[in-house]
């Protein structure tokens, strides 16, 4: 790592492991008041999941990772994936909302914000981006849109950019996961049929891009050209290694979820719940997890 990224990175990865260690300590006083006046709503296995979330988060943009992503495409890919990919299904299983506003401050956790009117467009807002067929589509357009030779400069030529980069990253990954995880957020919720055939659209642009980044032959990024890496990898070979990285990870991350689905729906107790002729567009909203009096 050359002296320059480390000046950058050092106060960078300091300020986000504080921030990720109080994040993760509010959600963790929530869950304990939670599972201890209702202990079948705060299982163990939502502790773990938000929690490990987490730590992959802070892998991405507080671990020496950070600091890699502007010597090596395939560490950046790494850190696009986890934000996106791997990050957001395991934050969403922990229910962060409920938790949260039992583990946060008196001041905070007493407001009752969503019930003013000024926030009722702003929930409809919300409503509409976490269906299934926009957030599909916002997810596709910041994978791609970030990933054109123009746009990928600009972020790695600004440090603002580059944080508004993984921001997009992290938010696109959230609203694409929200309606794959209901059912497993609220286990009263049977899948829906849509899912696998949801998540198998969503490789397609995936496949895309990491075969032409395997395949094309040529150095897409110049930034990486003059990047002096440390493994001693030309710049082709590490964008070969970005794009057979990225449909790994890809390929798994979709197709484990929609092979549980499947059989979910596929069994006995899957097709007596299960809701036919259900529309993309008709999905439920989120629904909230019922309340708790919480000692």
């Amino acid at each position: 790592m050359s002296a320059t990224h480390q000046s950058v990175f050092a106060p960078v990865s300091i300020s986000a492991t504080a921030v990720f260690l109080v994040v993760a300590l509010i959600y963790l006083r929530g869950w304990i008041r939670l599972r201890s006046s209702a202990a079948d709503a705060a299982p163990g296995w939502k502790l773990g999941s938000f929690l490990g979330g987490v730590v992959l988060l802070w892998a991405a943009v507080g671990s020496p990772l950070a600091g890699l992503d502007h010597q090596l495409l395939s560490m950046h890919m790494l850190q696009h994936l986890l934000l996106m990919t791997v990050a957001p299904p395991l934050l969403l299983l922990g229910d962060p909302g409920f938790v949260f506003q039992l583990g946060a401050p008196a001041a905070v956790s007493g407001m009752r914000v969503p019930q003013h009117p000024v926030w009722i467009p702003a929930r409809r807002i919300g409503e509409i981006l976490t269906r299934p067929r926009v957030a599909l589509l916002i997810a596709t357009a910041v994978l791609i849109g970030w990933h054109f030779p123009a746009a990928f400069q600009i972020a790695m030529e600004s440090e603002r950019w580059h944080a508004i980069e993984g921001v997009s990253f992290l938010g696109g990954g959230l609203l694409f996961w929200w309606p794959v995880m209901q059912p497993w957020r609220f286990p009263g919720r049977s899948p829906q049929w849509w899912i696998p055939l949801y998540l198998f659209l969503a490789t397609l642009p995936c496949d895309a891009l990491s075969a032409f980044l395997a395949f094309c032959g040529r150095v897409i990024y110049p930034h990486y050209l003059h990047a002096r890496g440390p493994f001693n990898i030309s710049a082709l070979q590490d964008q070969e290694a970005a794009g057979a990285l990225m449909w790994v990870v890809v390929t798994f991350a979709y197709l484990i979820p929609a092979v549980v689905v499947t059989v979910r729906i596929l069994s006995p107790a899957g097709q007596h719940l299960q809701q036919p002729q259900l529309d993309l567009s008709q999905v439920d909203r989120p629904l909230h997890p019922p309340s708790a009096e919480v000692a």
